[in-house]
Order: structure tokens, then C-alpha cells, then sequence
């Protein structure tokens, strides 16, 4: 017999490999508003490619589900292929003998409840339902909406000033979502079906580092109206919704009760991250506008709420997510427990702790615990250790969060979960002891864990910070009769109080503690809502154009992120962590924009996508 080589099933197995990587990116690219059942039938028939053949419900059924999904996707079926996609879709998921099938029924199964509103209108509307069809991905994963493509082209031009302004025509922020924004508007960048997304908020950086927010000129304010609205909160919600109603031509009062304005930017994250001269900025910016009033140390209660039902035209509560929870901990009371928001907040003010010679435990594993963590570095301590109860990669802090915090020296004890805290004969803390873990099932989205049969693990400790999240501080508010859940004001759709005419709420208190963008997306909303209600419907003029798409620049480039001081440098001061982006850096971010809003899906027109 003639021997048989290997070589060339290997090959083709390397060359399958590099097929692979393109189609996973373009998976990850899949474009916001895509029919959803477009979606289910393309990963089926990936799952029917990846069969060996063997069992029939795999090789057999899944051809034969994925024929029906196409039939509904063509609008050419009715209820009783509905009724036959589930019978097959169970019966492959049931009697597969891999995960290729059984994983192929349950995901299709899953699909059809997710989305039966979808595969209804396909049966009986014969079409997509309402709201289908593909936007600009990164406008649209903005939640405020922001027109992407055109302040990039405007840097790619030189005009960052232009830029700047188109930023501010939906986020008066431009500065703070240049620094410490989560990116949202990256996650469906189309660029990633060529090599990565464009790094947009190193681009906007770049716009703010070299055309100050407050030396830029905002729009000019429509006349006035007359109408007086009532703002609480100082925070990104808040003064977002007071830029724009202010911009619309109504006076805005905002109650804030801490000494400055900017919220949980400022008193919830560190200067290295957000320097409090670069808040300034934007906050400048906003109140540059006119027609803004602002009342700083003034604690609203439910008496003053009374008063203002009666003295404004509409009253918009946006206190946000600003106080500590707590952990029901044997020990939680004892000197040197600190709740992470509580020290934040003295940071905002400007007081900084000295932890100089002390060893410094974290509690938590998200965004706050990091920047404590990072703080408590820059404070002086001798030891810095996080103690979580999942693994690093279940943390829900940012990777570069994660990572800044470990190349500054913090400790990352994972699959800890904290039991008791220890106390010296003064009553001082002298341990965290922590139970140990292992990870075990998936729950709501994340492995969840469980005791491991595993002693105790003991950490010294002369602080203990608790950063397991934010509480609203609803109570004056619950008293003047705003239904709340779970301590979130609930509001309807358009962010009317419940029970309530001109009351409006919008941000972290009515969400829960998001990001910083989520929060001036809905003071955005608010202030077009809160318009309307006063009988208007006014159309603000952002005094900047985008310039005409270059042609499309499609080579593969790799991503240029913005770099940072050395973390040996950095660990020993609170000065702003980033280094600036050069001119060289973001023409080439600039070029490997494909402007979706005219190449794509359609054109932007006054921050609405317009199909061509």
C-alpha cells in the first residue's frame, strides 16, 4: 500500500484557520438593525458546515431547519412552518450527539422566543417589523447618537474646532467622552471586517487636546421662551438636559448639592483619569449658553419639590447613583472600612488620603474598585490587593482598567469572596478573610461562583474598601410620592415621572449606575421630551457641516491606541495618565474611517439616518 501523508489535510486545515479569523470579525461587525432572522439563518447553515455526518438529527435536520428559516425570511411561510422549525429544532437539539447539533436546535429554539415578535410580522405582515434595518453602527451604539463620521472627517480635514462642535450638536461633553468614555461606538465598527475598529475616542482626543471645549463657540440660543425648568442634579444628565433646553430658549435653575457640578465624573473618577480642569471645560462650555442658573450646596427634600411643581414650567430630576452600597459583613464596622464612593467623593473635593505604609484592600471587581485600587497606589500604600469573588475575566471594570491596575503594582486575588473582616484589640481592621471559590454554572450571563472545600484565606489589611456598587439616594423623592423599583424612579417611555405631568427623571437614578454616556444620552432625550411638553418642537441649528467622503481607504492597518506615561512613573502622582495622540497617529485613524454614513446604509441628516 502506498503511504499516506498528512501534510495535505494539515494544510488545509491551516489555510481553513485563516478563513476563520475574517468571518469571526465579521460576525462581531454584524450591523445594528439587521433582520434578526437574517442573523439566525446564516449561523445555522455555519452550524450545518461543521457537521461530521454521523448522527441524522445533525446531518439531516439541520439542512432542513435552516431551508424553513429561509422560507419565513422570504416572507413565504405561515404558521404551521412555525409550528414544523420548533418540532425540528427540538428534536436536534434532544437527540444530537455533539454540541454541533444539540447547541445548533437550542440556539434556534432560543431565536424564536427572543425575537417571535420578528418571525410573527415575517408570517402575517409579510415583511421585517417596524424599526428593521440597518444604521451607522457607530451613531447608533452612541447613546447619544453622535455623528461619528462626521467630527472624524472634520479632524481628518484639520478642523478640530469643527469637530468639537459637531460632538457638542448631541453631547455637550465632547472632553469627558474624549477621556474616560467607554466606547460604545466601537463595538460595531465595520472597519473590524478589514483589521480592527478605529480607535474614536483616541480621535476625539485628539479634537479636545488641540481645540479646547471652552474655546470653542457654542450655538447660537434661540429666543427666549419664557418657560422655566427646574434641574436637579449637576451631573452629566442633568447638565446635559440644561444645555440643550437653554440652547431651545427656556431658563433652566440647576440644584446641585455638593460644592461642584459634574456629578459622578467628578467625584467618581480619580484626576489621573479625569483632570478636574479638563471637567471645567465642558462645563464652561454648557454654562456659556446663558439662560442657566446654578445653585450649588443645595440639598432638594421633598418640601422643595412641592415648590417647584409649582413655581417651574417642568422639573427634571437627575440626582444619579451617588451613594455606597454596603456588604452585609461580620466586621463591616470596624475602623478603616471605607465605602469606595465615599472616598472618591472627598477626592472630587480635593481631599486626598494618606495611605502611606498601609496595606490597602479592595473589594469588588468593577470600574470603581480599579480606581480605588489605583488611588490608594498614588496615596502611599504598601500594598494594594483586590479581592474578588470571580475570575479576572469576569471582571466587569474595563480590560485597560484591569490591566493599569496590575502594572501598578495591584494585587488581583480572584475567586475570593470576603466573609468576615478582622478587628485588633482597638477595634481596627487587621484582616479581610475570605472564603475560597471555584467557578461553576453560567448565570444571567456570567459563570457564577460557588464554595470551594477550601480553607480560609486570610489577607492583612489596614483598609478595607467596599466598591460593590452605587445606591440612589432616593428617599426625599420616594417621600414626595416618585414610584421607584429597586430604588430606580420608574418613568414612561418618554421619561415622564410615574403619576406624574411634568416631572421628568432620566440618568443612573432611573437606570441604575451606567456610564457617563448612557447619562447624557438621556438628559439629551429629556430636554427634547421636556420641549415638547411645553408645546414646543424646536430645531437646533449645530452651525457645522461634515465635509464630502474621501474614497475609502481598504488596505489592512494596524489600530493605534493611546499610550500612557510608564506605570512606574505614573504610580507616584495623580497627573493625567494619557499621553497626547500625535498629528501622524490620528490622520491615520482618521483615514481608515469607511464613512457607513455615506458609503453604508445611508446619509445623515440631522443626527437621523436617511436611506438611499
Amino acid at each position: 500500500m502506498a503511504e499516506l501523508s498528512v501534510a495535505p489535510r494539515s494544510a488545509y486545515d491551516k489555510r481553513i484557520a485563516e478563513f476563520v479569523e475574517p468571518y469571526q470579525r465579521r460576525i462581531e461587525a454584524i450591523p445594528p438593525g439587521t433582520c434578526p432572522i437574517a442573523v439566525q439563518a446564516n449561523l445555522l447553515e455555519a452550524g450545518g458546515a461543521q457537521t461530521c455526518g454521523k448522527c441524522v438529527p445533525c446531518r439531516d435536520g439541520i439542512p432542513q431547519l435552516a431551508a424553513m428559516m429561509r422560507r419565513v425570511l422570504a416572507c413565504e411561510a405561515d404558521e404551521s412552518t412555525l409550528e414544523a422549525m420548533r418540532t425540528t429544532a427540538t428534536m436536534i437539539r434532544d437527540t444530537s450527539d455533539c454540541a454541533i447539533g444539540y447547541e445548533a436546535g437550542r440556539l434556534a429554539l432560543e431565536g424564536m422566543d427572543v425575537f417571535a415578535d420578528e418571525y410573527k410580522s415575517h408570517v402575517q405582515n409579510k415583511c421585517c417589523a417596524e424599526g428593521v434595518g440597518q444604521t451607522v453602527p457607530c451613531e447608533t451604539n452612541c447613546p447619544a447618537h453622535v455623528n461619528v463620521p462626521g467630527y472624524i472627517s472634520l479632524v481628518q480635514e484639520g478642523d478640530c474646532a469643527g469637530a468639537v462642535a459637531m460632538v457638542r450638536k448631541d453631547n455637550p461633553f465632547p472632553t469627558a467622552c474624549a477621556l474616560i468614555c467607554e466606547h460604545p461606538c466601537e463595538s460595531r465598527c465595520r472597519r473590524m471586517l478589514i483589521d480592527a475598529p478605529i480607535n474614536i475616542r483616541g480621535i476625539k482626543k485628539y479634537a479636545v487636546d488641540n481645540a479646547r471645549a471652552d474655546t470653542v463657540p457654542v450655538p447660537t440660543r434661540l429666543p427666549d421662551t419664557g418657560r422655566k425648568v427646574a434641574i436637579i442634579g449637576g451631573g452629566p444628565s442633568g447638565m446635559t438636559c440644561a444645555y440643550f433646553l437653554a440652547l431651545m430658549g427656556h431658563s433652566v435653575t440647576v440644584y446641585e448639592m455638593r460644592k461642584h457640578l459634574g456629578g459622578m465624573m467628578r467625584y467618581g473618577i480619580p484626576a489621573y483619569r479625569f483632570p478636574r480642569e479638563r471637567i471645567e471645560e465642558d462645563l464652561r462650555a454648557i454654562t456659556s449658553v446663558g439662560n442657566i442658573e446654578v445653585k450649588l450646596e443645595y440639598e432638594v427634600h421633598s418640601e422643595d419639590l412641592g415648590r417647584f411643581m409649582v413655581e417651574y414650567d417642568a422639573v427634571f430630576v437627575a440626582i444619579g447613583a451617588q451613594g455606597g452600597k454596603k456588604l452585609d459583613l461580620e466586621g463591616i464596622d470596624a475602623e478603616g472600612v471605607m465605602s469606595a464612593v465615599d472616598l472618591l467623593e472627598k477626592i472630587g473635593d480635593d481631599e486626598y488620603p494618606d495611605f502611606t505604609g498601609k496595606k490597602v484592600v479592595v473589594i469588588g471587581g468593577g470600574n470603581v474598585a480599579m480606581d480605588c485600587a489605583r488611588t490608594s497606589v498614588r496615596a502611599g500604600a504598601e500594598e494594594v490587593t483586590i479581592a474578588y469573588r470571580r475570575r479576572v475575566e469576569d471582571m466587569t471594570a474595563l480590560s485597560e482598567e484591569i490591566e493599569g491596575a496590575m502594572a501598578e503594582g495591584v494585587e488581583m486575588m480572584t475567586l475570593q469572596a470576603p466573609v468576615r473582616i478582622e478587628s485588633d484589640s482597638e477595634g481596627k481592621v487587621a484582616a479581610l478573610i475570605c472564603q475560597p471559590q471555584y467557578i461553576s454554572a453560567v448565570k444571567r450571563g456570567r459563570p457564577a461562583p460557588a464554595n470551594a472545600s477550601k480553607p480560609e484565606v486570610r489577607i492583612d489589611a489596614d483598609i478595607v474598601l467596599v466598591a460593590v456598587g452605587q445606591d440612589i439616594q432616593y428617599v426625599p423623592f420616594e417621600r414626595f410620592g416618585m414610584a421607584t423599583e429597586r430604588t430606580c424612579f420608574t418613568a414612561d417611555e418618554n421619561l415622564r415621572a410615574k403619576g406624574f405631568d411634568k416631572l421628568f427623571v432620566g440618568g443612573d437614578c432611573q437606570t441604575g449606575p451606567k456610564s457617563a454616556i448612557m447619562a447624557i444620552g438621556a438628559g439629551k432625550v429629556a430636554a427634547r421630551n421636556i420641549d415638547e411638553h411645553l408645546g414646543f418642537h424646536h430645531t437646533l441649528d449645530p452651525e457645522v457641516v461634515a465635509p464630502d467622503p474621501r474614497p475609502n481607504m481598504r488596505d489592512a492597518y494596524g489600530r493605534v491606541n493611546v499610550s500612557e506615561r510608564p506605570a512606574r512613573e505614573r504610580k507616584k502622582d495623580f497627573g493625567y495618565i494619557e499621553l497626547p495622540v500625535s498629528e501622524e497617529e490620528v490622520m491615520q485613524e482618521c483615514s481608515r474611517c469607511l464613512r457607513c454614513d455615506a458609503y453604508g446604509c445611508g446619509v445623515l441628516e440631522g443626527g437621523r439616518v436617511q436611506y438611499v
